[in-house]
């Protein structure tokens, strides 16, 4: 009965009055509103610990810890070999002061006075090649306030703030680089002094708008209220730390159906990676309460994206066959119609498929949710999950086998 006792949790969610324009009730306000006192300062990571060893070790392993690195101190954090030579690859060890990124690309922050700026060449981890790094004029908004070249694009209004805790932008300084503890619980030297629940931000005890927030500030596309800050344009929410509300710092990157554009897709789905809270707030899934903690733990798992199960696992917690929250079929295999264990049964096949780009043609996953027909993709153009498994087949072929589909309407599987 796991299922139906996650969909009473759902469904109390959803009369509670949690989702996203909606008055929060009078419990839910007060999480809401729950922070680190105003005097508390930004301790560190490693103050954490002393209290916290198991799940700080646990955290110190992830990519969230390990995003940003000084090559000086952590001699393998250059993934590629800088010795051989490629006509993209301009600079030397030397000049690298800080590397970003392991799992899809590597690129390189070079140090001049107190900024950073990004190197020209990216490493491809996926396929093992250099790729150019620069952002072209005319596609992310803030490159109409800036020269086109890196070396005029300073690294802290673009992105040091959201790989770090406690940026300072008059001073350029951080409590430390990384995704650190304070980054998503706020600043602890209130809680380190006199630990209890009340001198500590505890994502998981917020509301399900600001527990999500806590995720929004970096993984979405947006722009700050407030702009410019210190005569500079900054691409992430200056001024904002968990127990604030991220809307008055922080608004989503708008979208009109209909249209195409570096960010998204025709139909509103993310066009690239670092959008998941893009595509997640309009998704039914967050309607119902659900946040980015009901599938990952940030303090690291062993699954892949840090799942607090395997993605078959966790998604049949609450979408096990016949549940009230569907499929309404018997088994699995019966609503995908793909062989048990096979991808194609696989629910993030079809309900996440990777069609957000990171790098190149590596693609990360949608988080909407929402299976697109065939149908969008040929009105639309949004890329559509049957083709992008059946690569050798067509929209048509694939709107013809869901007709057959028993469970789908012949006169809606292709809208």
């Amino acid at each position: 009965m796991t299922w139906f006792r996650a969909g009473l949790m759902v469904w109390s969610a959803l009369f509670g009055g949690l989702w996203l324009g909606v008055g929060l009730p009078a419990v839910a306000a007060q999480q809401a509103s729950t922070q680190a006192p105003a005097a508390a300062t930004y301790v560190g990571s490693a103050a954490c610990a002393r209290c916290h060893r198991p799940i700080y070790e646990r955290w110190k392993q992830t990519r969230m810890a390990n995003v940003v690195r000084d090559p000086h101190d952590h001699a393998d954090a250059i993934i590629p070999d800088l010795s051989k030579p490629d006509p993209l690859l301009t600079f030397g060890r030397d000049q690298i002061a800080f590397v970003y990124g392991s799992k899809w690309k590597q690129r390189y922050f070079t140090k001049v006075g107190d900024d950073y700026f990004p190197l020209p060449a990216q490493w491809d981890v996926t396929h093992r090649q250099w790729r150019p790094y620069n952002v072209a004029m005319g596609t992310d908004w803030w490159t109409a306030f800036y020269p086109p070249e890196n070396s005029k694009r300073p690294t802290g209004p673009t992105c040091d703030g959201c790989h770090s805790v406690n940026y300072d932008v008059k001073t350029k300084a951080v409590t430390e680089w990384n995704v650190g503890c304070e980054k998503c619980h706020g600043p602890g030297s209130e809680h380190v002094a006199t630990p209890s629940r009340a001198t500590i931000v505890n994502p998981t005890r917020l509301d399900p708008v600001s527990a999500v927030n806590v995720c929004i500030q970096c993984h979405s596309q947006g722009r700050p209220l407030v702009n410019p800050v210190e005569g500079r344009q900054y691409d992430w929410p200056v001024g904002f730390r968990v127990g604030l509300n991220l809307k008055d710092f922080w608004e989503l990157e708008e979208h009109k159906l209909g249209e195409t554009t570096f960010t998204h897709f025709a139909d509103g789905t993310a066009h690239k990676n670092r959008m998941q809270g893009n595509d997640f707030v309009p998704s039914v899934m967050y309607t119902r309460g659900i946040t980015c903690a009901s599938c990952h733990d940030v303090h690291g798992t062993q699954n892949n994206a840090d799942l607090i199960k395997s993605s078959r696992l966790l998604c049949l917690t609450c979408h096990g066959p016949k549940s009230p929250n569907g499929p309404h079929t018997g088994t699995i295999e019966d609503h995908t119609h793909h062989q048990a264990g096979s991808a194609g049964s696989e629910c993030i096949s079809c309900h996440m498929p990777a069609i957000e780009q990171t790098i190149g043609d590596v693609m990360v996953r949608s988080h909407t949710f929402k299976f697109i027909s065939p149908s969008v993709t040929e009105t639309l153009k949004v890329p559509n999950p049957c083709i992008g498994c059946h690569k050798d087949k067509t929209n048509s072929w694939a709107t013809d086998a869901l007709k057959k589909w028993p469970e789908f309407s012949p006169w809606r599987v292709g809208q």
